[in-house]
């Protein structure tokens, strides 16, 4: 998995991992997604678009990101997640938790909400 970051001062900031997000490759969404809590980002969109597979490990990943994003005052949104991903989402209910979008422009449209 590679993660790519697009940072525009003024807009959200998406996170874009690409390939399988398990429990080999988790830890380094985790890790961006905490990392850029402590950097003061405010509003955070992880764009599943390119993600093949999702398990709980990557579950678990968003939502510590989201904790880390909260404590900061903060919040994170997901965009295009492939079925696989969505399945997972809705079956642990974080589609509760997390705003979902189905494009980015959508998530920076609405603005960093609660669902």
């Amino acid at each position: 998995m590679r993660i790519d970051l697009d940072r525009q001062k003024g807009s959200p900031s998406v996170v874009r991992p690409v390939g399988s997000v398990d429990v080999d490759t988790a830890s380094m969404l985790r890790d961006t997604l905490r990392q850029m809590a402590e950097e003061g980002a405010e509003s955070v969109i992880v764009d599943l678009g390119e993600v093949e597979f999702i398990d709980s490990s990557g579950l678990s990943a968003l939502v510590s990101g989201l904790k880390a994003l909260r404590s900061k005052g903060g919040m994170l949104s997901l965009t295009r997640p492939h079925p696989q991903a969505l399945t997972a989402l809705r079956l642990t209910m974080l589609d509760r938790v997390f705003p979902i979008f189905p494009t980015i422009e959508e998530a920076v449209k609405q603005g960093p909400s609660l669902p």
